[in-house]
């Protein structure tokens, strides 16, 4: 199958616009948003930018139900009501009314999770590594992933808000094995790279994010990965 993957979002409307005229043209078969969709600096008061890119989500999801959604920390932080960076208070009761908007567009609650699987392909905001599944579900077969999904996706902020899990987790910087890595591959946003990169079987492609004076610092492509060959392309 080939799937159309919408990275770290931070209030731009427009990559619902580009997705969706993507997905129609027949690019792909259906989409992933690796989420993030509050937030981008210096915007903590810009309450119609939010709006508009929480609409432009809801529509994206009622126009392409099948599209999965990835929560990310900065969709998170604000229903947990956990502070971080970019988070904005003046923001926050209206991104919490919207993100139930959001909910309420999808044809069914289960598409909106932490973790996702088609074929042998993981989705996530930020990458599931072997420590945290041997910390939360140690007790599971480690190839039952379906099983080892479930039990993520039931965790609750008192697990998911530490920096090795699913929305959280940077490869890159912590290191560590990730969660069944010779099998699996692995589809992230979270880091912001300059290009969509993979190496061994994980695919980085957080490249929409930009610097503090909001220059951009990546090539501002979409992801399309085949799930069952693995191969991919990026896509303006």
């Amino acid at each position: 199958m080939k799937v159309l993957v919408i990275p770290d979002v931070h209030l731009k409307p427009v990559l619902f616009v580009r997705a969706a005229a993507l997905l129609e043209k027949g690019e792909a078969e259906r989409a992933v948003c690796l989420m993030d969709i509050a937030d981008d600096w210096d915007c903590m008061f810009n309450l119609d930018l939010y709006i508009r890119t929480y609409d432009s989500a809801a529509s994206f999801a009622r126009a392409f139900p099948d599209t999965l959604w990835c929560w990310g920390n900065h969709d998170v932080c604000y229903l947990w009501n956990q502070r971080e960076s970019g988070y904005s208070a003046f923001a926050a009761g209206m991104v919490c009314r919207k993100l139930m908007e959001l909910k309420e567009a999808l044809p069914d609650p289960g598409k909106i999770a932490f973790l996702h699987r088609i074929d042998q392909v993981l989705f996530s905001h930020a990458g599931l590594s072997e420590a945290f599944v041997r910390a939360c579900a140690g007790d599971l077969p480690e190839e039952d992933t379906d099983a080892v999904i479930e039990r993520i996706n039931s965790l609750t902020w008192t697990e998911l808000w530490q920096d090795i899990s699913p929305i959280w987790y940077r490869h890159r910087d912590m290191g560590g094995r990730l969660y069944r890595e010779k099998d699996l591959l692995q589809v992230t946003g979270h880091t912001p790279v300059r290009k969509i990169r993979r190496k061994d079987n994980l695919i980085e492609c957080d490249v929409f994010s930009t610097l503090p004076n909001r220059r951009p610092i990546g090539s501002r492509q979409f992801l399309i990965l085949d799930t069952r060959t693995w191969e991919w392309k990026g896509i303006s």
